[in-house]
């Protein structure tokens, strides 16, 4: 119930000077560290340091955004890495996205290679489609009308996502791939697709496991990659955050583990790639050290049943848009 997917290969990456997590494949063979670097929220002037710090900790998977505003700061560090010889650009995973002000077909190369200036490289190792909402074409990353809403576009996301396959045909990305769509949204950029997504972007964790999304993935070759795995940071409501709930306390004790570490290994043996933020480089070790042990089943079950479809970022910016993943709660 809990083994990775059977068409997910598993491979063994580690060398004789730094533990590396291992990785898993995509359908078209380019391999994904399971435990990657998000680096959402973590401000621009520490970026570098962080995006180093993961780099030394063993850690091979970078995962960007335009909207995080630290890709200049992130190629920055690959950069560095790479001159200093700890590191060579193939043996790393970089992935980013592209956000929603850019999906009409004139701007969806534009927005990459503005991306690929900004992080100092000429290829990346996954593009994803941030959300399935397009806004208004432009600069800004929130085009508002006088009433202060946000103004959406009428570009439908499976024209966006012909665009994208061009870039897989022009070397400019090996994979593209889908953050926070439905299951219904991505069974349609199936049915028309040249080529597949490798791999959807969401939300996972205790609160909400996602488990019909996760089978529609194993179904279709797709590798799951959980962010936020640590859920909310505080109470909402009934929602207790993590490292308060006294279940997840009653199983740091046991295994003498973090919170952090506890709800990342849950992803792991759910079979996921697991995004993990953390800006201190002891967490960004023991994400990379979390294969070190093991959740029991009957844990792995007390974890599955905290269920309650809770989902921490509800995209409510962009509230009435027609593509909405998740006010009808699809999930």
């Amino acid at each position: 119930m809990y083994a990775p997917c059977a068409k997910t290969c598993l491979l063994d990456d580690r060398d004789a000077k730094t533990a590396l997590a291992r990785t898993v494949k995509f359908y078209n063979g380019v391999k994904v560290p399971i435990i990657g670097l998000g680096t959402q929220d973590i401000e621009a002037h520490i970026t570098t340091r962080c995006v180093k710090d993961a780099i030394d900790a063993g850690i091979r998977h970078i995962d960007c955004a335009p909207i995080f505003c630290n890709q200049q700061e992130v190629g920055l560090a690959i950069k560095e890495k790479i001159a200093e010889g700890t590191i060579k650009r193939e043996n790393l995973y970089i992935s980013s996205k592209l956000w929603n002000s850019r999906h009409g077909p004139k701007w969806v190369r534009a927005a990459l290679e503005a991306t690929l200036k900004e992080l100092q490289l000429d290829y990346l190792d996954n593009y994803v489609m941030h959300t399935p909402m397009g806004f208004q074409d432009g600069f800004e990353n929130y085009p508002r009308n006088t009433r202060g809403g946000i103004i959406f576009s009428d570009i439908d996301y499976v024209d966006t996502w012909r665009v994208m396959e061009s870039l897989v045909d022009a070397g400019l990305v090996r994979s593209i791939g889908l953050a926070n769509f439905n299951a219904e949204q991505i069974e349609r950029i199936l049915a028309v697709a040249r080529i597949p997504p490798a791999n959807l972007q969401v939300e996972c964790h205790p609160y909400l496991t996602q488990k019909k999304l996760m089978d529609l993935c194993c179904k279709h070759n797709i590798i799951f990659m959980a962010s936020n795995p640590t859920g909310p940071l505080r109470k909402n409501g009934n929602i207790t955050a993590f490292r308060c709930n006294p279940k997840i306390l009653c199983l740091t004790r046991k295994y003498d583990k973090t919170t952090a570490e506890i709800l990342i290994r849950y992803q792991v043996q759910c079979g996921n790639v697991v995004l993990a933020r953390t800006t201190k480089k002891e967490h960004m070790i023991q994400n990379v050290m979390v294969e070190n042990f093991k959740l029991c089943r009957k844990d792995m079950e007390v974890l599955d049943l905290m269920n309650c479809n809770y989902r921490n970022n509800t995209l409510a910016y962009a509230s009435g848009h027609p593509y909405h993943p998740f006010e009808n709660d699809c999930i």
